[in-house]
């Protein structure tokens, strides 16, 4: 399998973590702790991948775009 490099958004609240990748819509998932919500994105982003293969889809790759602001 090809090497792929994709964003991952964490959002912590009181009920635990959650995780999405932006480039792979409908990929995210949770965990109770950080470590717990990075290793389910890990195994969701994986699993995306491999099934947009399966299909022969493409994979699409974005350069990353940081943003910084004050409030």
């Amino acid at each position: 399998m090809s090497t792929y490099k994709f964003s991952v958004v964490v959002e912590k609240d009181r009920d635990g973590y959650f995780a999405f990748c932006p480039e792979l819509q409908g990929c995210y998932t949770q965990g109770d702790s950080y470590e717990e919500v990075m290793e389910n994105i890990r195994d969701a982003i994986k699993l995306h991948v491999e099934d947009r293969i399966e299909n022969g889809e493409d994979i699409q790759q974005y350069k990353s775009v940081r943003y910084h602001f004050s409030i």
